[in-house]
């Protein structure tokens, strides 16, 4: 049984449609350790690096603060036989090269990132400190139909495909011309109980499907799919988007698909029922 964190998110709610778990309220941040339960798997956070902006201390207190809040309730139950599975992401890796694997070196861009990049060392010192268990996820852009938070800022991608079904307007940068490594979140979601079954612990896992999609050949495929007449605005990357922005990025996955993983999802078959939902 697993004890989930953070399931009202696009993730955490399709998580919980397909596995059984223990699933915290929002502000409830003492795990649920009843017997049976084996795994503690955390997806609270911050979704992406503008809120600088607006609340420099938003992906602190999120990403770091409640992350040790939730640690130090654990510790105090006492089950060291229960592993602490954090979800990290891609941002972590930032300028490194690409695709990256689970050694290469982290050199984060923005507050997102940073913080991210912290929690999973914290959480490592922590864990080591008072001898408990963990695994790090870093989960590839997740996509898929049903995420009723998507943006321009968060799940950029999928903002776009709906833009192009109702044929409205779409600012891409670089003429589309960089790559990003997307996962459907029913594979996600598989993916990540493979590793809570089979994983090392204290140990980190990338979560995608390790195949570089160039942007472009996603859009152009939208676009022919559903005869659209969205108006593409080629612009430049603004000042700050290059700050805390990678331009391509994908990762290697074959320690994920040692453990079995294989996906059942393509991109196109991902954007095709993106582009088929209701999300109105």
């Amino acid at each position: 049984m697993i004890n989930l964190f953070g399931g009202s998110g696009f993730v955490g709610s399709s998580f919980k449609e397909k596995y059984p778990c223990i699933a915290n309220d929002r502000n409830d941040l003492v795990p649920q350790l009843a017997d049976g339960v084996t795994d503690i798997l955390y997806l609270i956070s911050t979704i992406d690096n503008y809120s600088i902006t607006t609340n420099p201390h938003l992906d602190i207190d999120t990403n770091l603060t409640t992350l040790i809040k939730v640690l130090e309730n654990f510790r105090h139950l006492n089950r060291p036989d229960v592993v602490f599975n954090f979800a990290s992401s891609w941002f972590v890796y930032g300028d490194s090269d690409f695709p990256a694997n689970e050694y290469t070196e982290c050199i984060p861009k923005g507050f997102y990132s940073i913080t991210k990049r912290a929690a999973e060392q914290l959480l490592i010192s922590y864990c080591e400190t008072y001898g408990l268990k963990y695994r790090i996820l870093r989960f590839a852009n997740v996509i898929g139909p049903g995420d009723r938070k998507v943006s321009k800022k968060k799940n950029a991608l999928t903002y776009m495909l709906r833009a192009i079904k109702s044929n409205g307007i779409i600012d891409l940068y670089d003429e589309g011309e960089f790559c990003r490594d997307y996962i459907h979140v029913n594979d996600l979601c598989y993916a990540v109980k493979i590793v809570l079954a089979k994983g090392f612990t204290n140990d980190i896992y990338n979560i995608g499907n390790g195949k570089p999609i160039l942007f472009k050949d996603i859009i152009n495929y939208a676009i022919k799919k559903t005869n659209s007449t969205v108006t593409v605005n080629h612009v430049q990357q603004t000042d700050f988007h290059k700050l805390v922005q990678v331009k391509s990025m994908y990762m290697n996955t074959n320690k994920l698909r040692s453990l079995g993983y294989t996906p059942i999802y393509n991109i196109y078959l991902t954007v095709d029922q993106i582009l088929n939902e209701n999300f109105s």
